[in-house]
């Protein structure tokens, strides 16, 4: 049997943590939970609420639509976790943050223990993200209902990339994005369907000459596609 060392804790905290059952609970986070690799902890911000109804919101200064998370339960709820651990970073999910890429996953990755906050509403009190938050983070350029998505997309980038997570793990290194290229076309049985084959390259049994040709199918598709990724 394989020990790994790595190890990764993510507390979340959202006013609806329920939005975040489903997809840790399967597929490839739930073997990485099972594997113990990966620990994800979300809490309810109604827990630091201010009162007991519950209130963890409130109208904003100077007028306008929305409401905006309230700082104290969110210092209070950052106060409280983070007494029982030390983070890595502490990362607000938000449309104005910066984009989530690769890079990013990749660096996230080799973290220890992240703390994430999902916004709601018209967001949160500034000074939570001038005093606590190290990291904002966007999924993209538009605006969703809240945080959680955007917090579950953002752990399985990161989740899969831990060592003994996947079990092919040179898989993560090939996917698009790793090193700035997008992935190669895949194929797999039948090797004719509908008259539709398979690649003669790709059944040829030479390793060097099958890299070889998914290198440049990467570089082609990247090009057609994604010609920004080749300038970075």
């Amino acid at each position: 049997m394989v020990h790994y060392l790595c190890f990764m804790h993510i507390d979340i905290i959202t006013v609806l943590p329920e939005l975040l059952e489903s997809p840790f609970a399967h597929s490839i986070l739930k073997r990485a939970k099972e594997k113990n690799l990966l620990d994800i902890q979300v809490h309810s911000l109604r827990h630091w609420a201010v009162n007991e109804y519950g209130q963890v919101d409130d109208y904003q200064y100077g007028g306008g639509a929305g409401m905006v998370m309230m700082c104290e339960p969110l210092a209070n709820a950052i106060d409280s976790l983070s007494k029982k651990i030390k983070y890595d970073e502490i990362i607000y999910m938000t449309p104005d943050g910066e984009r989530l890429n690769q890079k990013t996953a990749n660096t996230l990755s080799l973290k220890n223990n992240l703390l994430v906050i999902c916004g709601h509403y018209k967001g949160i009190d500034e000074r939570i993200r001038e005093h606590y938050v190290t990291k904002e983070i966007s999924i993209g350029d538009y605006v969703l209902s809240g945080g959680e998505l955007p917090a579950a997309i953002l752990v399985d980038t990161i989740g899969r990339l831990i060592p003994g997570v996947l079990n092919n793990e040179t898989s993560a290194l090939f996917d698009s994005f790793q090193d700035n290229l997008l992935a190669p076309p895949v194929y797999t049985r039948p090797v004719d369907f509908r008259g539709w084959k398979v690649p003669e390259i790709l059944l040829s049994g030479d390793p060097k000459k099958i890299d070889e040709w998914r290198n440049e199918l990467s570089l082609e598709k990247t090009k057609d596609r994604r010609p920004d990724l080749l300038e970075e």
